[in-house]
């Protein structure tokens, strides 16, 4: 919870931390902007001046969250290492992503999936998987993996990691370790890449 009073100036910031805290303590239920006032210590109309309603917060929660969550894949995907310890690492920070922040998580793509979603929200919500199809369009081109439409490989790479995420975040690995069932999904996803797959010459929409 935040205990210091907010810097002057950094309201909308200090109102949104403490907005993903309660998110992850009560859900988004417990969400109000009377009681975000009363935890940064200001007046109970002061989160109205940057916040109309408590839907215009979780939309600021969910690009928030999401510019929290690509600035993580984006630091992975410049990690240095090789293009194979570079894509492990990508696939690394959007998981424990999610096991530290699995309410936010949900937020975040409930919010970005609503027919009222801001075109902001929408393309910052994106912007993760396309470092994923950079990256793999990059390794086609040095001969690491075969040839395949990187918009579709790095949705197949999407999908199966965010299932590992949710699990992980539920604690349903059935005992497997979060490291031990990233590497194996990681490792099986580098595997059909590099071999070629029939769907990979496919475009989804």
């Amino acid at each position: 919870m935040t205990d210091q009073p907010y810097h002057h100036g950094k309201l909308r910031e200090a109102l949104l931390e403490r907005a993903m805290e309660t998110i992850e303590e009560a859900g988004v239920d417990g969400l109000s902007l009377r009681q975000l006032a009363r935890d940064v210590n200001v007046s109970h109309g002061a989160p109205a001046k940057h916040f109309r309603d408590k839907q215009a917060l979780i939309d600021a929660v969910a690009l928030a969250g999401f510019e929290s969550m690509n600035r993580l894949i984006q630091d992975a995907a410049q990690s240095g290492e090789d293009l194979r310890g570079r894509f492990v690492s990508v696939g690394k920070a959007y998981v424990h992503f999610a096991v530290e922040h699995p309410a936010l998580l949900t937020v975040m793509y409930s919010t970005k999936h609503h027919p009222d979603s801001s075109d902001e929200l929408r393309n910052t919500g994106v912007q993760g998987i396309h470092v994923a199809q950079a990256m793999i369009a990059e390794a086609q081109e040095a001969g690491a993996l075969a040839a395949g439409n990187p918009e579709t490989l790095a949705m197949v790479c999407f999908v199966s990691l965010h299932g590992t995420a949710l699990l992980a975040a539920g604690g349903q690995l059935d005992g497997n370790s979060v490291e031990d069932v990233i590497t194996a999904t990681t490792d099986t996803l580098w595997a059909g890449m590099a071999s070629g797959v029939p769907a990979a010459q496919r475009q989804l929409h």
